[in-house]
């Protein structure tokens, strides 16, 4: 009688992935498989809510931190392009996140990515929500895109899922760094919301559906298995002593404001 764990085998992981448009790898999950953001949150706050009140006072509160040291790391957080994105979190996880350094973890955040902003189109496809930087005639910290972004609904928080699915990931790799990881991933969010191209719901929606992602990636063996081999990338990394490729210092003091 053959043991049952003798043809058992492990996930092969692809050293690479097919793009679904340039620039945009392709994720774990099929979109059957995906979170349907649609009817996982409610509709987004309306007009004469409470909720929408404070969404409202968000706004405005963060109107002070336009030209400061936290409204350029919220510019830098907005670019969710490759190699430049993981770098958000290269400080918090005391670690250059690069593609030559930490292949598997590289390779996770970018096919990551996109199951989370397959997750958000739904709801954001649905309600069409109008930003805020639109609602008050104001200018976000990422001009350049304004056009774009007046054509893509706010509710949820594409972005913030991103970030949240990846700050929950990095903590699960490194446990130890949980706590600054979760912090950078919540600062990731709000950021957002200083950009003015969010409303504060958006965000914290956002967060829901990031966390909805990361549950349904446990059950694919591929992601397992690459998540199992970053862990590996990112101790190896701690021994050698490689440090961050950002100035981490000057990240904590935009952060602190």
């Amino acid at each position: 009688m053959t043991a049952g764990c003798a043809c058992l085998t492990s996930p092969v992981i692809p050293k690479e992935v097919q793009e679904v448009r340039p620039g945009k790898l392709q994720g774990y999950l099929p979109p059957d498989k995906t979170p349907n953001s649609l009817a996982l949150l409610p509709a987004p706050p309306a007009r004469e809510s409470a909720a929408f009140a404070a969404d409202r006072e968000a706004f405005l509160t963060t109107r002070s931190l336009v030209n400061t040291a936290r409204w350029e790391q919220a510019t830098k957080d907005a670019n969710l392009h490759f190699p430049e994105a993981p770098q958000a979190f290269s400080c918090a996880l005391n670690a250059p996140i690069t593609k030559d350094v930490m292949p598997n973890l590289y390779l996770l955040l970018q096919r990551t990515s996109t199951d989370a902003s397959v997750a958000v189109s739904a709801a954001k496809k649905n309600y069409q929500r109008v930003r805020p930087f639109v609602e008050y005639k104001q200018t976000s910290c990422t001009p350049d895109w304004e056009d774009n972004m007046q054509r893509d609904g706010s509710y949820p928080s594409g972005h913030t899922t991103i970030g949240w699915t990846w700050a929950l990931i990095l903590a699960e790799i490194a446990p130890d760094r949980a706590d600054a990881v979760l912090l950078r991933g919540y600062a990731f969010g709000q950021s957002r919301v200083i950009c003015g191209v969010h409303w504060q719901s958006d965000v914290t929606a956002g967060r829901v559906i990031g966390a909805a992602v990361v549950a349904r990636l446990h059950a694919d063996p591929v992601f397992r298995a690459q998540l199992e081999a970053a862990k590996k990338e990112l101790a190896a990394a701690w021994t050698k002593g490689l440090q961050p490729t950002i100035d981490c210092q000057a990240e904590a003091a935009a952060l602190a404001f």
